[in-house]
């Protein structure tokens, strides 16, 4: 029961963070917009991919809430009809969420299965929390976390939804993120919850104190990366997708922040990991945190220094993310090992 349990919590996991990935292509591609609409995709629940799906077309049978572009704005369909040799104006509604109007089938369907992705992961959490009720006579806190997570996921969906309709307004965006990463934190509650009991490491008070500053100054960077992303699209609007090398010509102050509050996220980890190796702590995982860091640094300077290379910015995303999680987890390893009598 548990194993099964433990395996539906990795699964989620896994699933939200393809979701975090897929996210971080849409803002590469800037296909953000792809969908102006919300869940559906222009009315449809797959999505057109040629623009003359979205074209009125006379004697054509449409269903209520089918999208067009009608004189570049969204027209809704009020009702199923069938349309006659002239456009009535009467059978349709302009769309009032946003004056976004454009289709590009290639945004469009990465934002599809970016949404796609994310219904996985909230059926995988809702399958999750059917699960924990068998914990709920022995061990409650797992059947509540678990149903705090698919209400999460469910908080998550309106977020998306919202971004959308403030056509990618960037302190919803940040929110979105951050809140990926509290769910993120959620499910690995649930899976350390559930492990395995090994030997926990020593437990020290100024190696946890350092994991929480650590697991701040990431949370911290994470959200001033997204203000920078924000300042990257601004300029790739203004001077062009082609012209990387004008991109972060100039930067705004949150990107010296960003950049120069790296250096103290680097020297906290390094000294962290020190501390752990220097006293035989037992923490594992910080070799992972030190990988994924040096990743995530290298990432950042090949962005800066050699204009953005294909793929950099979502997988500095997607490593921080991996970063928070990891992190997180050396906390949960930490405040389990407090419980211990023997400390340092």
């Amino acid at each position: 029961m548990q194993k099964t349990f433990r395996k539906a919590a990795k699964i989620s996991l896994i699933l939200v963070y393809l979701v975090i990935a897929a996210g971080a292509i849409v803002r590469m591609t800037g296909s953000g917009m792809g969908c102006p609409d919300w869940p559906k995709c222009f009315g449809y629940y797959i999505p057109p991919t040629e623009a003359t799906e979205l074209q009125w077309s006379a004697n054509k049978e449409y269903q209520k809430g089918q999208v067009i572009i009608k004189d570049e704005s969204l027209q809704v369909a009020k009702e199923d009809f069938k349309t006659t040799d002239t456009f009535d104006s009467q059978n349709w509604a302009p769309y009032t969420r946003h004056d976004y109007a454009l289709f590009n089938p290639w945004h469009t369907w990465i934002e599809f299965i970016n949404r796609l992705l994310g219904a996985l992961a909230g059926l995988a959490t809702l399958v999750l929390a059917i699960l924990s009720f068998r914990f709920w006579k022995k061990e409650k806190i797992l059947t509540l976390l678990s149903i705090l997570v698919v209400f999460a996921m469910g908080f998550q969906a309106w977020l998306g939804a919202t971004v959308v309709y403030s056509v990618l307004e960037p302190v919803k965006i940040t929110v979105h993120m951050v809140m990926a990463l509290i769910i993120v934190a959620m499910l690995l509650v649930l899976i350390f919850r559930t492990s395995e009991k090994a030997k926990a490491p020593s437990h020290d008070k100024t190696a946890m104190k350092l994991m929480w500053l650590a697991l701040g100054a990431t949370l911290f960077q994470i959200i001033l990366g997204t203000q920078v992303r924000q300042f990257v699209d601004e300029q790739i609007d203004l001077v062009g997708e082609t012209a990387k090398n004008l991109w972060l010509e100039a930067p705004t102050l949150q990107f010296y922040a960003h950049r120069s509050f790296s250096i103290l996220v680097l020297l906290l980890n390094l000294y962290l990991g020190y501390r752990i190796f220097k006293k035989l702590l037992g923490y594992r995982k910080i070799t992972w945190v030190l990988s994924l860091l040096g990743l995530e640094v290298l990432t950042g300077i090949l962005m800066y220094y050699l204009d953005f290379p294909f793929a950099t910015q979502p997988i500095h995303l997607i490593l921080a993310s991996l970063l928070f999680g990891t992190q997180f987890y050396l906390v949960l390893e930490a405040l389990n090992a407090q419980k211990s009598p023997k400390t340092l």
